[in-house]
């Protein structure tokens, strides 16, 4: 039921029954003006609230924005830089939020809490004031016709026509007061319905439009957050493949003795006791010595500060002259050995650590007494690294193609021409033996939906391999990110390479090799080196661009079309080889005979290693592969966004490995990839 109506006439009247429902409306006009109380003080509460949120973001954001990424090495991948700037841009995404945020909190008040007081203390208060009237003159009107009322009829004429003319003009201002207040009590009634809601309509706007600010950011971002988790798994990848490397690093480290030569800048370095002679006899104190067999140069610093405090003493820096073995017999320290110095008249007696590092000392300081030395390890059977051995003479070239064309220019194509100039600088067998394999990781890269081997995964599986360093140290292992992205370039931009080869061809020079990762000189950097473009016979291209099955099988079509682009005729500007002796072809039957597997491919005995290779790449992205597992729903679960997957209770996934998100899966269901809730399935 609603408020009855209050009709003008009933205010003469005065009945029971209009004070009854005058009071109806009294006691809704209180509830409003407590709720509105309520409703301002929650309103500050909010804008409050919203005012120390805004500071904490701010604060946050500041926290983002000052934060500065350190990577381990010299340089960046392009990965790491985006990472490392992610938190710039998390920062400025907030701070786009908040302000925003600062316009809906400065409006709050003109758009909610004015108007709100407004309309309560204007209508509200002026409608109590009314009623105060009302009562004011209702006890006067009615205590003033009681006394009139009472008068004696008694009394002369002229004094009752006094009374009535007086009770006439009480009743009129009664009369007014109830009027004016039954209009205003309903006034304010009816006005509540739009002043009351249009501020708190005003204030939800400006939240929309505060919400829908940030609905148009997170598109914007969307681009933006799709490359950073690329960069993230990117990165993730690379951390797993440097891991294994530092692990395997770290095994051998504690496998070998303690004193051995560590890798460094130093031919020799390591903590050496020096005897320093005293009055009363001598003391031994223990120093850190380098010395380095280029410059002849030895160096100790003291590191027992008796002082206690932790500064170290600059080195003392000495030209080394002779160093010889001290016999045991002539002194009561064991380990010992004297030097010669240009610097200081007499020897300086020093003592080493143990036996192993007396001998590693005199070593590198050429003592006159050098005992023999352990024969090396083993050298590691790595049939994948065949651009090591050719490369040691350009190792420096390899080593700033990683530090600088892959971090300091940001130009691709001058990243691509400079690793293909390296690619150039390699002996001709090598070069068409990594055509065969950058041409098959290529056909692999092709089918990643199936097979999961993106041209990222397969440069962290070969680039370690491809282009181990030489050196084993962790430094060493975190480059090997920078491996991983020039096999990348090399995968990525084959088939344009190639394609550029074959343009070039008939106005270059013809080149002897057979391999497809030649280029024109014009397709270098000024620095490359000048070559000519690769050329084969039409038998050759014929037999190379045959039909295949199926992908597996390509593998040994690229090492058939190797053997066969060496046998076909040369071409017409090219001089011919000379024939095999006959020694060979009969070396090359028996082989073949051997083996009919092999002789179905026509493979001499010598391109064994590249068949060999590619059974070894496929075994490495089989391994690889191996790491995405099955699974299965045990809950239905309906997708809320375009990058994740609706399924039903039951539904099988492949291709299953964890998410860059916290708590989610990557998986395929029904030909299509996207995330599912971890915590929705089981593995299989």
């Amino acid at each position: 039921m609603g408020l009855p109506t209050l009709e003008f006439s009933d205010s003469f009247l005065d009945s029971p029954d209009f004070r009854e429902r005058l009071k109806c409306h009294e006691i809704e006009l209180e509830r409003t003006n407590k709720f509105i109380k309520e409703l301002i003080k929650d309103g500050n509460m909010l804008i409050t609230a919203l005012r120390n949120l805004s500071a904490a973001v701010q604060k946050f954001s500041q926290s983002l924005q000052e934060f500065q990424f350190e990577c381990i090495g010299d340089a960046e991948t392009d990965d790491e830089i985006n990472i490392a700037h992610s938190f710039k841009e998390f920062s400025q995404l907030l701070n786009t939020v908040e302000e925003e945020r600062r316009r809906l909190i400065q409006n709050a008040d003109d758009v909610l809490i004015t108007p709100l007081e407004k309309f309560r203390k204007e209508q509200i208060g002026a409608a109590k004031e009314g009623k105060k009237k009302f009562d004011k003159e209702t006890e006067k009107y009615y205590s003033f016709l009681e006394k009139h009322l009472n008068l004696s009829s008694k009394k002369k004429e002229a004094s009752l026509q006094e009374a009535d003319m007086q009770i006439d003009k009480e009743r009129q201002v009664f009369y007014d007061a109830s009027l004016e207040y039954v209009y205003k009590i309903q006034e304010v009634q009816e006005k509540k319905k739009f002043e009351f809601v249009e501020p708190l309509l005003a204030f939800l706007q400006g939240l929309f439009t505060f919400y829908h600010e940030g609905y148009e950011l997170a598109n914007e971002f969307e681009p933006y957050k799709q490359q950073l988790q690329f960069n993230l798994q990117n990165t993730r990848n690379n951390f797993e493949s440097t891991r294994q490397e530092v692990e395997k690093l770290m095994k051998r480290i504690r496998s070998v003795e303690q004193d051995y030569k560590a890798p460094g800048q130093w031919t020799m370095e390591g903590f050496l006791c020096v005897q320093e002679k005293r009055p009363l006899g001598c003391t031994w104190t223990r120093h850190y010595c380098t010395y380095d067999k280029g410059t002849n140069t030895f160096a100790m610093s003291n590191t027992e500060n008796k002082s206690g405090t932790k500064q170290v003493n600059p080195p003392e820096m000495f030209k080394l002259k002779s160093c010889i073995r001290r016999k045991t017999d002539s002194i009561d320290k064991r380990f010992c050995f004297d030097i010669e110095v240009v610097e200081r008249h007499g020897i300086i007696t020093l003592q080493a650590l143990s036996e192993s590092n007396r001998r590693l000392w005199l070593e590198a300081m050429d003592g006159k007494e050098p005992v023999s030395t352990p024969p090396p390890p083993p050298a590691e059977n790595m049939p994948l690294a065949f651009l090591q051995s050719d490369l040691n003479h350009t190792k420096n070239g390899w080593m700033d193609c990683m530090s600088f064309c892959l971090t300091e220019s940001d130009d691709q194509n001058y990243r691509v021409q400079a690793v293909h100039a390296l690619v150039h600088k390699l002996p001709d067998k090598n070069k068409e033996m990594l055509d065969i394999l950058i041409k098959h990781l290529l056909k692999v890269s092709k089918h990643s939906q199936m097979n999961l081997m993106t041209v990222s995964n397969l440069g962290v599986i070969f680039g370690p391999t491809l282009m181990r360093s030489q050196e084993e140290t962790v430094a060493a292992m975190m480059n090997i990110k920078f491996q991983n992205i020039v096999v990348e370039i090399l995968i990525e931009n084959y088939e344009k390479q190639n394609s550029s080869s074959k343009t070039g061809s008939s106005s270059q020079p013809k080149d002897k090799s057979t391999g497809s990762l030649c280029w024109t000189p014009s397709q270098v950097s000024s620095n490359g080196p000048k070559s000519s473009t690769c050329t084969t016979s039409p038998e050759c291209s014929s037999r190379e661009d045959a039909a295949k099955t199926d992908w597996e099988s390509e593998d040994t079509q690229s090492v058939s079309s190797v053997t066969t682009a060496d046998r076909c005729s040369p071409a017409p500007d090219t001089p011919k080889k000379a024939t095999p002796n006959a020694a060979e072809h009969k070396s090359d039957d028996v082989n073949l005979k051997a083996s009919p597997s092999l002789r179905s491919l026509h493979i001499s005995e010598g391109e064994h290693s590249a068949l060999f290779i590619l059974i070894i790449i496929n075994s490495q992205i089989l391994s690889f592969a191996l790491h995405f597992r099955n699974a299965k729903a045990m809950y239905s679960c309906k997708a809320e966004h375009s990058h994740e997957l609706s399924f039903p209770q039951g539904a099988v996934f492949t291709n299953v490995y964890p998410s860059v998100e916290p708590g989610w899966l990557q998986a395929t269901y029904e030909g299509k990839t996207g995330l599912i809730p971890e915590n929705y399935v089981v593995y299989l």
